[in-house]
C-alpha cells in the first residue's frame, strides 16, 4: 500500500469506516430484496413478443403498468434509503434457437421494446437501460422442446446500484 494511502486510512475515524461498511451490508441486502420483487414481478408479467421480431402482441397494457408499479415502488424504498445513482436494468433473453449473434441482436430490440413501453408509461428514461443477453443466462436446460423454449425467451428487470 502507498504511504499516502496508509497515512490516509489512520486518519480515518474508526466509527466512520464501520458505517461505511454497515451502509454497504444494507445497501446490498436492500438491492437484493428489490431485485427478488422485480424478478417476480417481470416473471408474472411477460410480454409476448410476435415470433421471430421485436413487435409485442396485444393484450400487454395490464402487464407492463404492473411493471411500472413494481420499478415505482422500488424507487420509492430507494429514495427513502438514500440511495442513488441507480438504474433498472431490463435484460432480453431468448432461446438457443438460431445464431448467437442474431438472438443477442434480438434480445437487445425486446428489451428496448420494454424500456421504451416503461418511459412511455412514466418511468424516467435516465434510471432505465435496455441489455440484450441472448441465449447465454438460460432459465431451463438443454431447450429442447417448445415449452423450455418459451421459458428462455423472456425479459428480466433488476436494479443495478
Amino acid at each position: 500500500m502507498p504511504l499516502f494511502l496508509a497515512v490516509l486510512a489512520l486518519l480515518q475515524n474508526p466509527w466512520d469506516i464501520a458505517k461505511g461498511t454497515a451502509g454497504k451490508a444494507t445497501t446490498q441486502k436492500l438491492e437484493q430484496q428489490i431485485n427478488q420483487r422485480l424478478l417476480a414481478e417481470s416473471r408474472k408479467n411477460q410480454c409476448s413478443f410476435k415470433t421471430d421480431t421485436d413487435v409485442l402482441e396485444k393484450g400487454c397494457d395490464r402487464k407492463l403498468r404492473n411493471l411500472v408499479n413494481a420499478l415505482v415502488n422500488a424507487k420509492k424504498q430507494l429514495n427513502s434509503a438514500n440511495v442513488q445513482n441507480f438504474k433498472f436494468e431490463v435484460s432480453g433473453h431468448t432461446d438457443t434457437t438460431g445464431s448467437a449473434a442474431r438472438n443477442k441482436e434480438l434480445s437487445e430490440k425486446r428489451a428496448q421494446v420494454i424500456v421504451k413501453e416503461l418511459v412511455a408509461r412514466g418511468v424516467p428514461e435516465n434510471e432505465i437501460v435496455a441489455v440484450g443477453k441472448g441465449s447465454e443466462a438460460p432459465l431451463v436446460k438443454p431447450d429442447d422442446t417448445p415449452a423450455k423454449k418459451a421459458k428462455n425467451r423472456r425479459y428480466e428487470i433488476r436494479v443495478r446500484l
